[in-house]
């Protein structure tokens, strides 16, 4: 029994390391096939071998000019590969293809500052042309049929490279995409059919290259696409390789039939894909009589052998990209739930965690002390007193064993005394001189034991004020992941009306939409994903989309990101948020101490993901480089940690006590914090030793201030938060607390504050705060005795850059 699970074990194994080597080998080729750009040397090779009709060859000037287009790098490698090819073909062939390229390369960067959409196709029938007239005049007099084959062959010059645009940017696997359409899969078979038609004339055990590779590409696409792409790859394939060889025209037949048998017979993997072309081939062979139909079953069989050796990684990657398909869905499904639910439980069990320990520091509270407990205080207390005075005093016994609890009492009186007024009344002290004979000793210990019991208890209290800071920041942590583990576990609600109503609006603009992703409509929060198919991006999403869902769902409307296609006709995708209703205009003055280049003075603006705006100023102890690095370092941690989304109030408890506690030095900096809400325009004001702030609405000037120490000073600070509703057009000013001590000359610095304020005419922020520094410096005569710093913010509403469209159909309910 043990041997069987060892073999068993041994098995699996196995298994395990022939996938890791086949994924191993699959990326190693992807990347120098791809990367590398080896895979499009091969395929201009054998495009530059392939002709059709006996003397038409439009595939490798269209392949040339695809790549020059997209990747100059590589094109030039496809260049040299495209001549060798047709080299290899025949001198005739190789020379055309030179004289073709030439033309080709003269004509593009001739035209290059030309901007008309159809100048590569232009490009490629003027070179394919050109080159053939005059290939036509050295060589033989132009005859109609010649003059008709040349245009034929621009034709499908023209044809081939509007193809391959579509087809070859679905090689490269770091394009976005969500999914092949039905008519890239048609350009991909035509490219692959192309490249097949330069393999005529190679074989193996007396078997045409071309029809292996033909009916190994059949049975790959009838395996991964069923029934109806692998007839279509049959009938496309077959179609190209007569063109280029009569002989195949029955082939065509038999691939697409082979393809159609094939697809029906893909539930039986493998094997019943293989069947499908034996029966394909044998059916059709007999049909038509052929005498070859033995070479024709070793094409097969050797093609089967092709498919049998591929790799199922392979074939289960190319059939995430059919739509469709039942890996397709699979693949689509399992990411999508597996990546929702693995997130939200971490995020789950990480919140649980956090909100677990900061439960258990919160549980520390200051309560009372009780009788008991004061009794053994006090005991431990007297203890360490009498250890260093009554212990070698010869009255010990006489005090504290025939009047125990007369001294006991006394001395317990004179330790209340001095732990309340640290002081011993007069009257006390005389009664305890009565008592003891070293009473002025045992006082002098007894208050410098005082002095350590009331550090003792201050170090008490300051752990567990500790305890409760680090409770609250556990706890906003805790909040925020809770918070964001309930919208990954939301499901995404599918809003049908809307989501109709908003392809038919897109539909009507002409834009051809791709796929459209409703994930929320709530009001204020609107999150929408797009993507379209466009040929030349003009910024159609904030200029025609945007506005037209703005009037669709009565609210503001913006693009969050864009990602556009890099090649022509590509896809472009699209995240449409609500905008916010006000936006904030700031404006910044400052100025160091004497006029010097480093000032203690730092500030800050940001916005919060939150829909929020946050302003900060922060002034450092003292003047130069220490200072400026207080700030700056205040101002560095209060915006990493508001952008995780944790409250102001637990934020600025947290710097206050990572700055109180990482050095030993006398070192603070104020703070000086407002947080403006961008969808109701309501402010909170956060001061800590800072300047007061002023509201300025028309002609009416508000103060706001606060009178908490600056940061660092003491272990915990009292955060008082102030809170007001600004207008459209309010402008706040924030200031450092330089700008005000060094007036001199004026009496009463907030009434002349507000006075210069009612003067300034502009109600530009930067305006403002250049004046009103300028207006202080001269105040002072041009010193500058301390570090300044002015912010002028501005509140306005937000208004769009582009109109909204209106919708004149049928509104969803």
């Amino acid at each position: 029994m043990s041997l069987d699970k060892h073999q068993k074990k041994l098995m699996n194994a196995d298994i395990s390391l022939i996938t890791r080597l086949q994924q191993r080998i699959f990326h190693q080729a992807q990347y120098w096939l791809i990367v590398k750009g080896w895979l499009f040397i091969l395929i201009g090779f054998l495009l530059g071998r392939a002709v059709i009709l006996t003397m038409v060859s439009p595939f490798a000037v269209a392949f040339l000019a695809t790549m020059w287009m997209m990747d100059k790098g590589k094109g030039k490698k496809v260049l040299f590969a495209t001549v060798l090819g047709g080299l290899t073909y025949s001198v005739e062939q190789g020379l055309w293809l030179s004289l073709v390229m030439v033309i080709f390369l003269f004509l593009f960067h001739t035209l290059q500052s030309l901007r008309v959409q159809w100048k590569l196709p232009m490009i490629v029938f003027a070179s394919t042309i050109t080159s053939r007239i005059i290939q036509y005049t050295l060589t033989s007099e132009l005859t109609t049929y010649e003059w008709m084959l040349l245009g034929v062959e621009g034709v499908l010059a023209v044809i081939l490279v509007l193809l391959f645009m579509q087809s070859i940017p679905i090689i490269e696997p770091d394009r976005y995409r969500p999914a092949l359409k039905n008519e890239e899969i048609i350009c991909m078979i035509i490219l692959i059919a192309s490249i097949l038609t330069g393999t005529i004339g190679w074989a193996i055990f007396n078997a045409s290259m071309e029809q292996i590779l033909a009916r190994y590409f059949v049975l790959i696409f009838s395996y991964v696409g069923g029934a109806a792409i692998g007839s279509t790859v049959g009938v496309v394939v077959g179609l190209i390789l007569s063109l280029a060889n009569v002989a195949n025209i029955y082939q065509m037949g038999l691939l697409a039939f082979s393809g159609l048998l094939g697809g029906l017979l893909k539930e039986g993997k493998k094997v019943g894909v293989s069947v499908g072309l034996i029966v394909g081939t044998f059916l059709v062979d007999m049909y038509g009589g052929s005498s070859t139909w033995l070479q024709s079953m070793t094409e097969s069989i050797l093609a089967i052998g092709l498919f049998w050796i591929t790799p199922v990684t392979f074939l289960q990657q190319l059939a995430k990209y059919i739509p469709g398909t039942e890996a397709y869905m699979k693949d689509q499904r399992q990411y999508l739930q597996k990546v929702r639910d693995v997130t939200a439980r971490r995020v789950e069990q990480f919140s649980q965690v956090f909100g677990a320990l900061s439960k258990s520091f919160s549980e520390t509270e200051i309560v009372p002390l009780g009788e008991e407990q004061q009794r053994q205080e006090t005991d431990f207390f007297l203890s360490q007193v009498t250890e260093r005075t009554c212990q070698r005093c010869f009255m010990k016994e006489h005090c504290w064993k025939n009047n125990f609890q007369r001294t006991y009492s006394t001395m317990e009186e004179m330790k209340d005394q001095l732990a309340s007024r640290k002081q011993i009344n007069l009257q006390l002290k005389r009664e305890f001189e009565n008592i003891c004979v070293r009473s002025n000793k045992v006082i002098d210990v007894m208050k410098e034991e005082m002095s350590f019991f009331d550090i003792n208890q201050k170090l008490k209290q300051q752990m567990i004020e500790s305890k409760q800071i680090v409770a609250d920041q556990l706890q906003g942590v805790s909040d925020i992941m809770d918070d964001f583990a309930k919208e990954i576990v939301q499901e995404r609600k599918y809003h049908e009306k809307q989501e109709i109503e908003i392809l038919l609006a897109l539909e009507k603009l002409g834009l051809e939409i791709i796929k459209l992703d409703i994930f929320r409509l709530d009001k204020g929060n609107v999150d929408i994903d797009l993507t379209l198919s466009v040929y030349d991006y003009h910024g159609e999403g904030p200029k025609l989309i945007a506005p037209l869902l703005s009037d669709l769902l009565n609210e503001l409307i913006v693009v969050h990101e864009e990602k556009l296609s890099p090649y022509p006709n590509g896809y472009c995708y699209l995240s449409f948020r609500s905008a916010k209703e006000y936006v904030i205009k700031t404006g910044i003055a400052t100025a160091a101490k004497d006029g010097g280049f480093i000032s203690g003075d730092s500030f800050t603006m940001m916005e919060l993901g939150t829909g929020k705006f946050a302003m900060a100023i922060s002034d450092g102890m003292g003047n130069g480089e220490r200072a400026r690095e207080e700030s700056e370092e205040t101002l560095r941690l209060l915006q990493q940690i508001l952008q995780t989304g944790i409250a102001e109030k637990v934020a600025i408890k947290t710097i206050n006590s990572i700055l109180a506690l990482r050095s030993t030095d006398e070192i603070f900096a104020t703070l000086d914090l407002v947080v403006v809400n961008l969808h109701n325009a309501y402010a909170r004001f956060l001061k800590i030793g800072s300047s007061p702030s002023i509201v300025k609405r028309g002609n009416e000037i508000f103060q706001v201030e606060g009178h908490n120490l600056p940061i660092g000073i003491i272990q915990e600070v009292d955060v008082d938060i102030v809170t007001k509703q600004l207008k459209v057009g309010d402008l706040l000013i924030m200031m450092s607390d330089g700008l005000l001590d060094g007036l001199i000359y004026v009496t009463n610095a907030d009434l002349w504050i507000r006075r210069k304020l009612r003067e300034i005419q502009t109600d530009h922020p930067q305006e403002i705060a250049d004046l009103l520094l300028e207006e202080v410096i001269r105040e002072r005569s041009g010193v500058i005795e301390d570090d300044m710093t002015v912010l002028v913010a501005k509140v306005m509403k937000n208004t769009p850059e582009w109109a909204t469209i209106p919708f004149y159909g049928e509104r969803a309910q």
